[in-house]
């Protein structure tokens, strides 16, 4: 018989009162809140069978997950922008509103199910069946630049290069207001928002190092223009750090003001905008230096011609 995880919560005095799902849906990375109601519905919560439950200071919560399923991800063809290839690496141009691979709830149309149609078998195996090549991710709403390995050797490469921040990531982002220099460096540790679980936050639960560079191209008076260089690779990194500075990401639902405009001279942002231009690493095999240039997706361009023609 397999053994099912049990994991134990302890209610610290900000979440007291909080309702039973929705703590354990803050609390747990992969668990969401309607997720949550049916573990405890099922009376696999030690405290409570009502999702209605308030939670209490210092109680410990003991949630019995069921094994996890098996995700049969299978190779789909769907067309992608593919930059460069070879024996090793993919260098691909991701599309905003694809997913880079498939998740509980998620199953297909994302990168990876692209990929694999591509490449078959020939995809590193170290992130597993349900992200095979995938070294490092985008969000589904930003565009640009991506590098899947090809194999193993590969993966472990261009992982260590990230490891040591030395891998080229530069992306372009429209923000809201004016900043006054020219230039700036956010070096702010970066955790999960345990008032939200799908948001991250500027020293939050669990935080990392995340240091990210800034450099204003132009600048609109009600917005800005600007290049974000990573260092790090924090989840969310340039939205959470831009927020943090009082300058959202243009169209950031998550991170932005809680009332701004869906649509921008008539056209509809569908979430933030930000798109991964520059990429550069040292190749797995020949120890080349090579770097990848993106183009700015077509609204995004469409967007910054309206703001130079109100400029002019």
């Amino acid at each position: 018989m397999d053994e099912k995880e049990i994991i134990s919560l302890t209610v610290n005095e900000a979440e007291a009162g909080t309702r039973l799902d929705a703590f354990i849906g803050g609390n747990l990375e992969n668990v969401s809140r309607s997720y949550a109601a049916q573990l405890i519905e099922r009376g696999a919560v030690n405290v409570s069978s009502s999702k209605k439950y308030k939670v209490h200071a210092g109680e410990v919560i003991e949630i019995e997950l069921p094994e996890p399923e098996t995700l049969d991800v299978t190779p789909e063809d769907i067309p992608v922008e593919i930059v460069y290839e070879d024996d090793d690496v993919i260098v691909v141009n991701k599309p905003r509103g694809m997913v880079v691979h498939p998740s509980v709830g998620n199953f297909t149309g994302t990168l990876v199910n692209a990929i694999m149609f591509h490449c078959g078998d020939s995809l590193s195996t170290i992130n597993g069946v349900v992200r095979p090549g995938i070294v490092h991710r985008i969000d589904k709403d930003t565009s640009g630049l991506l590098m899947i390995a090809k194999n193993n050797k590969a993966h472990e490469s261009l992982a260590a290069q990230l490891k040591e921040h030395s891998v080229t990531r530069e992306y372009t982002a429209l923000v809201y207001d004016n900043i006054r220099e020219d230039e700036l460096t956010i070096s702010e540790p970066i955790g999960r928002d345990e008032r939200n679980r799908l948001r991250r936050a500027v020293w939050g639960s669990g935080q990392k190092d995340a240091v990210t560079h800034i450099k204003v191209v132009k600048r609109y008076g009600k917005y800005t223009l600007v290049k974000a260089r990573l260092e790090t690779g924090r989840t969310h990194q340039i939205r959470v750090h831009m927020a943090y500075i009082k300058h959202p990401l243009v169209g950031d639902e998550l991170y932005g003001p809680k009332k701004q405009a869906t649509r921008l001279y008539g056209m509809d942002l569908n979430g933030q905008l930000l798109h991964a231009g520059t990429l550069g690493f040292v190749h797995p095999t020949t120890g080349e230096y090579l770097e990848f240039h993106s183009e700015l997706p077509e609204i995004f361009r469409a967007i910054l011609d309206k703001l130079d023609e109100t400029e002019q």
